[in-house]
C-alpha cells in the first residue's frame, strides 16, 4: 500500500512551477543582499564572524569577494528558475548557501536554515524535466510526471516546520501575549500602520492566529473544502509577516509552497498551459526503492527529532539558549544583555577589561552580550590572540540578561575562566547558570 502510495507516478507541474518561483526568489535574496547593504554589514565590514562553532575556519573572503560570492549565488538562482544545468546549479547554490548560513550566527535566522534545508532537497529532485532549458537542449529528458513521494517530501517538510513553530508557541509569555507586546513595540514607527499594531487587542488576535494558523494550514490546504479559504489566509498571514517583520523572501518563498496543495491540472492550466500526458494512477517501482526509502527515513527521523533535543538538556531553552536553534523555535523571545570582559594574565595576574568596540559591530556586541555561545566563542578568540603574543591568560565575565519583559539576572557564572572550558554540544554547560525561579 505504501508503495503505491509513494511510487505512483503524478503530474509534474507543481514541481516544475515551484522550481521557477524558487530559482527567482533565492536570486532576489542573493542580489538583493548586496543591494540593502546586508553582505557589507554582516560579512564585510565586521573583522570577523561568529561562525557555528566547528566552524571557526569557515570566514568570509576578503576584498569584494563576498559581493563575488552572493552575486554567483544570484546567477544561480536564476539558472535554476530556468532549469539550465539544474543539477550543478542548484546542488552549488545549496553549497555556498550552506556556507553562508555556516559562517555568520550574528544574522541568524530560522528561515535561513529553512532555505538550506530546501536547496539540498531541490537539487535531488526532478524539478528541470519540463519547462525547463535542459528539457529543450536535451528532448530525452523532458517528462511531464514525477513519483508522488517527491511532492510529499516537500509538504512533510512544511508540516514538521508549522508543527513545531505552533507547539513552541504554548508557553506563558506567548500566551499572556506579553511576547507579541516586546514584537511588536519596535514597529510604532511604522507609517500608518504603528500605533495600530501597538493596541492590546491586536496583539491578542496576533497571538491566537499565530498559534491557529501554524497548527492548522497544511491540513487546511491538503483538504480540498477548506483549501481556498487557506489559501486567503496564507496570503494575509504571508504579507503581514513580510510588511511587519521585514524578512525578504521568505513569505513570499512559503505562498510560492502552496502550488504543492492545488491540483496538479490546475496548476498546469494557469502556468504551463499544457495538456497533462501521464495518467495519476500508474505505478513503477524503482529498483532504488530501498535507497529512497531509507534516505528519507533518516532525513525526517532527523528532522523530527532535532527540535527536541532541548529537552535534554538542563534548565529552560528560553534561558540557556541550548538546542534553540535548528528547531523552528520562531519569535519567540527577545534577549538583552549587559556585559564586561576581564582578561587576567595567568602568570602576573595583570588584568585588563577589553572595549568590545575595538572588536565587535554592535549587532555582534549585542548577540556576545546574552547568548552563551557568543560570549564563550569571543572567549576563546581573546585566548587565540594573546597566545599569539606569547601570553597566556584567562577570561571572566560579569554577564546579566533579560529575557522578553522579565528583569536583567546574572547569566554566566563570573568565577569560570571561559578561555579554559570547552563547549559541550550534547550536555548541559554548567557555567551559564540557572534560570531566576519564579
Amino acid at each position: 500500500m505504501l508503495d503505491q502510495f509513494l511510487f505512483k507516478k503524478i503530474d509534474n507541474a507543481q514541481l516544475v512551477v515551484f522550481r521557477v518561483f524558487y530559482g527567482l526568489l533565492v536570486s532576489a535574496e542573493c542580489y538583493g543582499a548586496i543591494a540593502t547593504g546586508w553582505v557589507r554589514r554582516t560579512l564585510v565590514e565586521p573583522e570577523f564572524t561568529f561562525s557555528f562553532i566547528w566552524f571557526e575556519w569557515l570566514q568570509p573572503l576578503p576584498g569584494n569577494g563576498m559581493y563575488i560570492y552572493f552575486a554567483v549565488m544570484g546567477t544561480l538562482g536564476l539558472l535554476i528558475a530556468f532549469g539550465y544545468k539544474y543539477r550543478f546549479s542548484a546542488l552549488a547554490f545549496a553549497i555556498l548557501w550552506s556556507g553562508v548560513y555556516l559562517m555568520q550566527k550574528t544574522s541568524y535566522n530560522n528561515h535561513y536554515y529553512l532555505l538550506m534545508l530546501l536547496a539540498y532537497i531541490m537539487a535531488f529532485l526532478p524539478a528541470h524535466r519540463d519547462a525547463s532549458l535542459d528539457a529543450r537542449l536535451n528532448p530525452g529528458l523532458r517528462s511531464q510526471s514525477m513519483y508522488n513521494w517527491v511532492r510529499w517530501v516537500i509538504i512533510l517538510q512544511l508540516f514538521i516546520v508549522y508543527t513545531y513553530a505552533s507547539v513552541a508557541k504554548l508557553y506563558a509569555d506567548w500566551l499572556d501575549f506579553s511576547m507579541i507586546d516586546v514584537l511588536m513595540s519596535s514597529k510604532k514607527d511604522y507609517y500608518l500602520i504603528g500605533d495600530f499594531l501597538q493596541q492590546k487587542w491586536v496583539h491578542k488576535i496576533i497571538a491566537v492566529f499565530g498559534i491557529c494558523f501554524d497548527l492548522l494550514i497544511v491540513p487546511a490546504l491538503l483538504w480540498k473544502p477548506t483549501r481556498k479559504m487557506a489559501f486567503i489566509f496564507s496570503i494575509f498571514f504571508h504579507l503581514f509577516n513580510s510588511i511587519v517583520f521585514q524578512i525578504g523572501i521568505f513569505p513570499y518563498l512559503s505562498l510560492a509552497f502552496i502550488v504543492f496543495f492545488f491540483e496538479p491540472q490546475t496548476i498546469r492550466n494557469i502556468f504551463l498551459r499544457t495538456k497533462k500526458i501521464i495518467p495519476e494512477t500508474k505505478i513503477i517501482i524503482p529498483k532504488t526503492k530501498n535507497a529512497i526509502l531509507t534516505v528519507l527515513g533518516i532525513y525526517f527521523l532527523f528532522q523530527l527529532a532535532l527540535p527536541l533535543r532541548h529537552h535534554f538538556f538542563e534548565d529552560d531553552v528560553l534561558w540557556n539558549e541550548e538546542g534553540h536553534r535548528l528547531s523552528w523555535r520562531m519569535m519567540l523571545r527577545s534577549r538583552g544583555g549587559r556585559i564586561t570582559y576581564k582578561v587576567v594574565n595567568s602568570q602576573t595576574k595583570d588584568t585588563v577589561e577589553i572595549d568590545l568596540e575595538i572588536y565587535l559591530t554592535e549587532k555582534q556586541q549585542q548577540r556576545v552580550s546574552c547568548y552563551p555561545d557568543f560570549t564563550w566563542q569571543f572567549a576563546q578568540r581573546l585566548k587565540k590572540e594573546y597566545a599569539q603574543k606569547g601570553e597566556e591568560i584567562e577570561v571572566y565575565v560579569n554577564n546579566r540578561v533579560k529575557i522578553n519583559q522579565s528583569p536583567y539576572q546574572q547569566f554566566i557564572d563570573p568565577k569560570v575562566d571561559l578561555a579554559s572550558v570547552p563547549w559541550k554540544h550534547f550536555a548541559h554547560n554548567d557555567w551559564i547558570l540557572p534560570s531566576p525561579k519564579e
